[in-house]
């Protein structure tokens, strides 16, 4: 063992361990008791007897490192340095808390300390880490990036995904799991194959240990031999901590999973027992030591109690706080130079993300493929060859573990654009988008958000059939924290990106497959675009066509064809589905009175329901006959041709949609 590896164990570093742990000890009792007064609500997740390893770890890491936790978090951010009136007010629920009240127990956060939260799905903070520490890899910091979690989580696919990017990517990540014997009620051999945690991660070739987690100078030890060895080789380290939790999994669980003889015998070398009674045998400290440490964290605890207990509930008036982030102005349309290029829709994302990249070092795009074979229909083809394989970044097929890095290198400051294949796949990634990149604001506060851009191809009329094919933005719109957008055009498609990539909040880009290939006029001077508005593509006074996407020219087509028949149609491109530009529509209500809403999603549930009961709540008396929509099918997206193109909206039932609005 090396000087920087061991622990100094004079008599002040040998307190201060001890006082670590009996500060933890004693909150948590503490809110225990308060649970049980109804002061503490939701779920509760106490450490006792875990808390060796915050205690042995978290001191050891730099102010600039950061810290992503689990649900069982409390300890970790006293480690950290959270206050605790702020983390108990948290868990009152009070304005006051270090998350504002909107976490509660199972989401700390603190901007002040890197402490970047702790997260309640069970391995969900694993790609967020992953990413926090990929930052750091591109930027060339030495921080080193902790994660904690359970022994549960090593069974999601985050975690191998995690652990893949870590060990391929060389991400300077400390993964600490905290072996409880007990993932919720499941005993660990019920549950896993391999018991023996760390060599799942040494199989991925990260080098992994095994420690005792109720040893805190083993813990303290080994944190800082892996944390020396993360800051000289850049790469990861894993350490399993066996441990033991003393209480239920949550003030719910009723522990008929073990028996109370099991719990006493590990309460025997918990770590505090252990620790206090090796230090009083060997005379390193006196009872009187004790005892003044158990008074200053009496007084501490009753001190958060009077804050948490004096807080302030904030005001139903700021409900909706923090939901997005300050909003940039739009952007100034740039003056047209009069010179005119054509290119593909492909050749104008390819251009969007060209220019992102070099206006922004901090620009990267990150999926599967993006490379040398060009990514989602070829659109980032060559981009590596300029760019290098650092900021044109292929990933594995792991679609969660990629996003969730991706939002964590947005979290710490970077502008990632994360191309998801196609918008079936991104359902393998819902739980980092929903979870993560539209929650994190509002759980902290506003302390952290998600910057990054996530794009994808949607749609049919490729004859991939039901697993490539469908259109599920409007599932995605309906979450908040979420921008969406869905660009129809060659202007837009290569100027929202941009704008996307300046707005403070996870963009999510919508690319209709049958667009790639659209040929179009772009002005060579065209920049960046606004996202937040609709666009009139067609101006007519006898009825509105709502529609975007992919389904645009169709709707053009359709009112084109109308015209001839005497039918004036306004089209309507919505280009944002999140936010949706009620204003545009109204006005055009106003104009026209009548309105078909052309939508590729599935009839129920769908955008267009959503566009229907908004015009019923603001423009009803504008109407003169009820609105009509047309949607694909209620089937998944067949294979053959012809059952494909009967499944979606085309000009003819658009067309037909219009003559039944006007009597016709």
């Amino acid at each position: 063992m090396t000087p920087i590896d061991k622990p100094r164990l004079d008599r002040p570093h040998v307190l201060d361990l001890l006082r670590r742990m009996i500060r933890i000890r004693r909150f948590e009792d503490k809110c225990a008791e308060l649970y049980t007064q109804e002061k503490i609500r939701g779920f509760l997740h106490l450490y006792d007897g875990e808390e060796a390893i915050a205690a042995g770890v978290i001191p050891v890491l730099a102010e600039t490192d950061r810290i992503v936790a689990t649900y069982r978090e409390h300890g970790h951010a006293l480690m950290r340095g959270v206050p605790m009136p702020a983390i108990l007010a948290e868990m009152y629920g009070k304005a006051e808390g270090c998350s504002g009240g909107r976490g509660g127990s199972m989401h700390i956060f603190d901007r002040a300390t890197n402490f970047y939260g702790g997260n309640a799905i069970v391995g969900g903070g694993l790609p967020l880490a992953g990413g926090l520490a990929l930052a750091d890899r591109l930027r060339g910091e030495r921080n080193v990036t902790a994660c904690f979690f359970g022994e549960g989580a090593v069974a999601e696919g985050e975690f191998h995904e995690t652990m893949n990017l870590a060990e391929l990517w060389d991400l300077p990540a400390l993964f600490v799991c905290e072996n409880n014997g007990y993932a919720m009620g499941s005993a660990l051999d019920r549950t896993e194959s391999e018991t023996d945690i760390h060599r799942k991660a040494a199989a991925y070739g990260i080098e992994a240990e095994r420690v005792d987690g109720m040893d805190v100078v083993a813990m303290e030890a080994a944190a800082r031999r892996a944390i020396a060895r993360i800051r000289e080789t850049g790469r990861p380290h894993f350490l399993e901590c066996s441990t033991y939790r003393f209480r239920a999994h949550s003030m719910f669980d009723a522990q008929l999973y073990r028996d109370k003889e099991e719990v006493a015998q590990w309460r025997i070398r918990g770590p505090i027992a252990r620790f206090q009674s090796w230090l009083l045998d060997n005379k390193l400290i006196h009872q009187a030591d004790v005892d003044e440490i158990e008074a200053e964290v009496a007084a501490e605890i009753a001190e958060a109690v009077d804050f948490a207990e004096a807080g302030t509930w904030e005001p139903v008036e700021t409900l909706t706080s923090h939901v997005l982030g300050p909003q940039p102005a739009p952007p100034e349309p740039p003056a047209p130079s009069g010179r005119m290029l054509e290119m593909t829709y492909r050749e104008a994302v390819k251009q969007g993300i060209r220019d992102a990249m070099l206006k922004d070092e901090r620009v990267f795009l990150m999926g599967e493929d993006v490379g040398a074979y060009g990514g989602c229909y070829a659109v980032s083809k060559g981009l590596m060859e300029e760019f290098g394989a650092d900021r044109i970044r292929d990933t594995p097929l792991s679609e969660s573990g990629f996003t969730g890095a991706g939002i964590g290198a947005a979290a710490a400051g970077m502008r990632p654009i994360v191309e998801v294949m196609t918008v079936n796949f991104s359902l393998l990634a819902l739980d980092q988008i929903m979870n993560t990149a539209a929650t994190i604001r509002h759980m902290s506060a506003g302390q952290f958000g998600a910057p990054v851009v996530i794009r994808m191809a949607t749609g049919a009329g490729k004859q991939l059939a039901a697993q490539h094919s469908h259109s599920l933005e409007g599932w995605y719109a309906h979450i908040p924290g979420l921008k969406v957008l869905a660009p129809a055009t060659i202007e837009d498609a290569r100027g929202m990106l941009w704008t996307a990539l300046e707005d403070p909040d996870p963009v999510l880009i919508f690319e209709n497959v049958m667009l790639y290939n659209m040929t179009g006029q772009i002005d060579a001077a065209a920049g960046p675009v606004d996202i937040a508005k609709a666009a009139i593509r067609r101006a007519g006074k006898d009825v509105s066509l709502v529609t975007y996407g992919g389904s645009l020219f169709k709707t053009l087509e359709a009112a084109a064809k109308l015209a001839e028949e005497g039918i004036d149609a306004e089209v309507i491109d919505l280009r944002s589905l999140r936010p949706l530009d009620e204003e545009t529509i109204l006005a055009s209500l106003a104009k026209t009175r009548r309105a078909v809403i052309v939508d590729e999603g599935w009839r129920s549930g769908s955008l267009s329901a959503e566009i229907m009961a908004r015009i019923m709540e603001r423009g009803f008396w504008s109407l003169d006959g009820p609105v009509s929509r047309v949607c694909s099918e209620e089937v998944p997206i067949p294979y053959a041709a012809h059952l494909e193109q009967a499944s979606i909206p085309q000009v003819d039932k658009i067309a037909a949609a219009v003559r039944a609005q006007m009597g016709r």
